[in-house]
């Protein structure tokens, strides 16, 4: 049973960052990136590395790609802004697909071949780390976060569109 939702989270992580880098509409793309972070949360879960899969939720899908969402919209991009694909992107694509599949195939021939399991628990071992985040760490995490919103509040002020008035000069 695991190895089947492993199966699928793996399957929804890669082809929804597969459609992240092929879609054209930037917010298409910037939900099919928040998809590929819950299927990634889903692998976090089945590791039993909980707290690892509600920080990259709750960091990452929450704030980091609702930034992405409000940088997107105050920037405006029309479709025929847009420009086409050129051959060394698709080169540059197909060739970064092939190493991928290669990298791998060697991976899961290595975890066949040494009769290892997929996905083996680490939830345990991540307990220390998530006692130092909250409690030796918490102030500079707590940084992170206003330097964020300092990020949006700066790409809003300066996305926005001033309008010239007649008497200014």
């Amino acid at each position: 049973m695991t190895d089947t939702f492993f199966t699928l989270f793996a399957t929804l992580t890669v082809v929804s960052a597969a459609l992240v880098v092929v879609h054209k509409n930037a917010v298409n793309a910037a939900m099919c990136f928040l998809l590929s972070l819950v299927g990634v949360a889903g692998l976090f879960v089945l590791l039993d590395a909980y707290l690892l899969a509600f920080v990259l939720l709750l960091v990452y899908a929450g704030a980091v790609v609702s930034l992405f969402l409000f940088i997107i919209m105050l920037l405006d991009t029309r479709p025929e802004e847009q420009k086409p694909f050129r051959l060394m992107t698709v080169a540059g694509a197909t060739l970064g697909g092939a190493l991928l599949l290669v990298c791998g195939s060697s991976l899961f021939a290595r975890a066949q071949f040494s009769g290892a399991s997929a996905v083996e628990p680490v939830g345990a071992a991540l307990k220390p780390y998530a006692e130092q985040l909250f409690t030796t760490y918490l102030l500079p995490v707590q940084v992170v976060g206003f330097l964020l919103l300092a990020a949006m509040l700066g790409v809003v002020v300066l996305s926005r569109k001033y309008e010239k008035t007649e008497g200014a000069s």
